[in-house]
Order: C-alpha cells, then sequence, then structure tokens
C-alpha cells in the first residue's frame, strides 16, 4: 500500500448492508456445511476436505484480484463459514475435544494471528487491507473467527443450555454493545470491529440451527437444502441490488 493519496482496499466498506450481508452469510454457512456433512451423511471430516479444497480455491482468486469484488469477496467469506463449521464440529465431535475445549483452543489461535498481524504489520484495521501479505493475516483471522464461532454458538445453545433463541438473543446483545462502543469512542476501533466480526459468527451458527434442527431440539426442523437455497438467493439479490464500494483510508 502506499504512503501517499486515498488508498482503496479489497474489502467492502463497513456499513449496515456488510453487516446483515455478514449475518447471513454466516447462517448460509451452518446450514450448508450441516447439509453437506450431516444430511449428505458425508461426515465433517469429508465436509471439511471438500470445503476447504473451495475455499482455498476462492481466496487463491481474491488475493490475485486486483480491486475488490463484491461477489468475489462474499463467496470467500462464505466459504469460510463452511468449512468453519465442519472444522469446529469435526474437532468438537468427532475429536472428543468438546465445544469448551474447541472454543478455548481456537480463541488462542484467533488472538495469536491478531497479534502477530499487529506486531508485524502494525495495523489491524481492515482499510489496510490491500496487499498479498495483508491479505493472508485477513483471511487466517476470518478462518480461525468463523470456527471459533461455530463451537461458541453450540457451546452457548448446547452446553450452557441457553438453546437457540437464548444463544441469538445474547450474542444479539453483545453485538448491540459492541455497536454502541464503537459510536461513542474512536480510539479502539480495529478492535471493536473485529470484536463484532467475530461475534456475527456464534450469532448465525445459532440461528442457522435454529432453522434447521429438529422441533424437539428447539429449533424449526426446516430443510437444510432449502434454507441454504433461501439464505443464498438473500445474498445473491444484495450483491446485484445494492452497490458495495471498497473501504479506503486517506493518508
Amino acid at each position: 500500500m502506499n504512503d501517499t493519496g486515498d488508498t482503496l482496499a479489497k474489502v467492502p466498506q463497513v456499513t449496515l448492508l456488510f453487516w446483515v450481508m455478514k449475518i447471513i452469510a454466516t447462517t448460509l454457512g451452518e446450514t450448508a456445511g450441516d447439509a453437506v456433512s450431516m444430511s449428505m451423511d458425508l461426515g465433517y471430516l469429508t465436509g471439511t476436505v471438500i470445503f476447504a479444497g473451495i475455499f482455498l480455491v476462492s481466496v487463491f482468486f481474491q488475493i490475485r484480484a486486483r480491486r475488490f469484488h463484491a461477489g468475489l469477496y462474499w463467496t470467500t467469506i462464505v466459504t469460510t463459514t463452511t468449512v468453519g463449521t465442519t472444522v469446529a464440529d469435526f474437532a468438537d465431535r468427532s475429536l472428543g475435544i468438546g465445544y469448551a475445549g474447541g472454543s478455548a483452543l481456537l480463541f488462542s489461535l484467533l488472538a495469536a494471528s491478531l497479534l502477530v498481524w499487529q506486531l508485524t504489520l502494525g495495523s489491524i484495521a481492515i482499510e489496510t487491507v490491500s496487499r498479498p501479505r495483508v491479505e493472508a493475516f485477513y483471511w487466517t483471522t476470518i478462518m480461525f473467527s468463523q470456527t471459533l464461532g461455530t463451537a461458541l454458538g453450540d457451546w452457548t445453545a448446547d452446553t450452557a443450555k441457553q438453546g437457540y433463541l437464548g444463544a441469538g438473543i445474547i450474542f444479539s446483545g453483545l453485538l448491540a454493545l459492541v455497536a454502541l462502543a464503537y459510536f461513542v469512542q474512536k480510539n479502539f476501533r480495529p478492535a471493536l470491529f473485529w470484536s463484532a466480526f467475530i461475534l456475527t459468527r456464534p450469532l448465525g451458527a445459532v440461528l442457522g440451527d435454529f432453522l434447521d434442527k429438529p422441533v424437539a431440539a428447539g429449533g424449526l426442523n426446516l430443510s437444510r437444502y432449502v434454507a441454504s437455497g433461501v439464505l443464498a438467493s438473500i445474498m445473491l439479490l444484495c450483491i446485484l441490488v445494492f452497490r458495495q464500494r471498497a473501504a479506503s483510508r486517506s493518508h
């Protein structure tokens, strides 16, 4: 990134639309991930391999792109949520780490990613995401945050026995507090952005579970395929109808 002039990042401006689409994307990641690993009965490991491959392809083209492309960016975001879903489920259930253990491990990885990013490049602000080196930190951090969100959402809904709606209310409340802090002060906005970004994932996870889990388990028992199709259609409509600009920063 040049040190003078206005520089466009390869990520969208943080607006209300951004947060709406992020929550839809994380919900889609939960329903689509469960559709492949559970409804198709492929298992968490196979689902992880499939989605990891799709993620690597999409992030390759995202980093290769010279400017922000809304469709490519949100496709990459969705792939991080789907692989995050299957990775977290594989660690929590197949490896037996458990929700609490998985959440603790992933939180440590996420914190380490942000710390190394800050120490290496001097800023974790998304407005700086315009070069391959910065993007590598950005997408690594997102991958950890999406996986952590799945484990944290499951822990809150199941282990903490808050249920899907209860967990949704908890994470919505925490998001509201972070949003209030973001507008009240300006000193810690990059950290508050990442706090909100992380919290949208467990919110999406419990919303996705609420849509497709059995009624006896507190869900609506909707088809995972139908729910995923509807969510994907809404995202596509948002991309086509609303013009999203790249984030920018004046130096």
